[in-house]
């Protein structure tokens, strides 16, 4: 009888796919008890602390995340009086809404504490209670959390666009690229767009970039089913929204929920494309090639 195969480790596989579709360094991971301003009681995930963002999943072995939280714009963290022995509890008071959370542990606690104002104040806190290896951790993190950030910033420009700032100034189509993006919007073209994505598969497999007519966006995906296939999509702003045009078209309020919009309904197949010189970005992850295709049918873009 033949013997059955070695069942891949399961811990490294969980972790390189929830790397190919948050695309994002960890820095912390752990339960968390989590209230939201929607919510009436607190929901029990397992978190995970990357780059400036909660991500929150079911269980420990879930692969691809429930909801996020983005907390770069962290107001302020304050902490609650708590009745209950051996927790902590503290609120983050973000500019749209205030979220509680409670940790299983007081040790649990501050380490939260210190790694989430970390990467949004930048600084590591001198307010909290941790080892000297825990601190030595901050500091690593708040490195490479800086060096993230700033390799985010150094965003390719489209040449077509220099030359009209050069002669014309700024292009007024794209104030809002001033904002904050996500991490897969680059100022090139639909050309250039497909090159990247050909010539670095292992970084991503989709793009956000500014549409033809200069006012809109489109998307750029890559996918390997049969054999590689270059599709567009339409992303167009309509008002406060966006609206993707598809067969029945989806709007959504803004370009991060797009982005997680087309992750979500490919099952992480599609990932975004984040070109970055953090180690852990480069990993090729040994996973079998999924075979859905997007729901919808894209128009042009």
């Amino acid at each position: 009888m033949m013997a059955k195969k070695p069942p891949k480790p399961a811990p490294r596989r969980i972790f390189q796919e929830r790397l190919k579709i948050t695309a994002l360094p960890l820095y912390f991971e752990g339960f968390l008890l989590v209230k939201r301003s929607d919510h009436q009681e607190y929901k029990h995930y397992w978190t995970e602390l990357r780059g400036a963002t909660l991500f929150f999943y079911t269980d420990k072995k879930s692969t691809i995340y429930v909801s996020k939280l983005d907390i770069i714009d962290l107001v302020c963290l304050t902490d609650q009086n708590s009745t209950e022995k051996n927790c902590a509890k503290f609120t983050l008071v973000l500019p749209k809404e205030e979220v509680q959370l409670k940790t299983e542990n007081t040790e649990s606690g501050e380490e939260w504490r210190g790694f989430i104002l970390t990467v949004t104040e930048l600084s590591v806190p001198q307010h909290v209670s941790l080892l000297p290896g825990q601190v030595i951790r901050l500091h690593e993190v708040l490195e490479r959390e800086k060096k993230r950030r700033l390799d985010t910033e150094q965003l390719p420009a489209m040449p077509a666009e220099k030359e009209k700032e050069k002669e014309q100034g700024p292009v007024q189509g794209y104030v809002d690229v001033l904002n904050p993006m996500p991490g897969c919007f680059y100022a090139v073209s639909r050309k250039e767009a497909t090159e990247m994505l050909e010539k670095n598969p292992s970084l991503g497999n989709m793009i956000l970039r500014p549409g033809s007519d200069s006012k809109n966006y489109s998307i750029t995906i890559r996918q390997e089913i049969e054999m590689p296939r270059i599709k567009h999509y339409k992303v167009m702003s309509t008002g406060k929204n966006y609206t993707i045009e598809l067969e029945k078209p989806v709007t959504l309020p803004n370009l991060f929920s797009v982005i997680d919009y087309f992750v979500k309904e490919t099952r992480g197949n599609l990932r975004p494309f984040i070109h970055s010189t953090d180690d852990n970005l480069g990993l090729e992850p040994n996973i079998e090639e999924r075979s859905e295709k997007p729901k919808k049918n894209p128009h042009k873009a």
